[in-house]
């Protein structure tokens, strides 16, 4: 059984990785289906624990072509903008919220639709944990709604990224969800 976010950060940064759920590429690669009736409303989702270095910031910077000093020169963030150091991106919080709520419903699940708010800043060399809860379920005709509470707490316990989403699962014995996925009228 996973430890509470909580426990997590009485852990420390350190040991927090200890307990990072993130699936390796074969995970993915042999994961079984979650149907719609494997959840139920308060199961936790996996939670990704990761710290974020200044090398990952600038090749993020690279990727995005979003060349703003704050992201990735410390002298820059400190010296000019009175920041506690480099800042992670908000669309890299966009990416790693999508690919969790991906990973979670794969391989014939469908991740809809998630909204957030970037409350926080984060900043190279420091441990976050992405976790997720579902809040409640819909039963449709051709597959189930998912609807997930998730965020992005710091090593501080900071809320950073406070959200919800809403993922397509396949019924048991089911269809794929499908695709191209359309999304309901709900």
């Amino acid at each position: 059984m996973a430890i509470t976010v909580e426990e997590l950060l009485r852990l420390g940064p350190d040991g927090m990785l200890e307990h990072d759920e993130t699936p390796g590429i074969e995970d993915l690669r042999n994961s079984k289906q979650r149907h719609f009736e494997d959840v139920d409303v308060g199961d936790d989702l996996p939670r990704y624990v990761h710290r974020h270095t200044a090398p990952e910031l600038a090749r993020w910077c690279i990727t995005m072509e979003n060349t703003h000093r704050l992201h990735y020169d410390l002298a820059h963030a400190h010296n000019h903008d009175n920041l506690p150091g480099t800042l992670f991106h908000g669309t890299w919080r966009m990416s790693i919220i999508s690919k969790w709520l991906k990973d979670w419903s794969l391989p014939y699940g469908w991740f809809w639709k998630a909204s957030w708010q970037v409350r926080e800043m984060v900043t190279a060399g420091e441990t976050t944990v992405l976790w997720g809860k579902v809040a409640d379920k819909q039963a449709l005709d051709d597959y189930g709604l998912v609807q997930v509470e998730f965020g992005i707490v710091n090593e501080e316990g900071w809320e950073g990224a406070p959200g919800t989403a809403s993922v397509a699962l396949p019924y048991l014995g089911g269809l794929p969800t499908p695709y191209p996925f359309t999304p309901p009228n709900v």
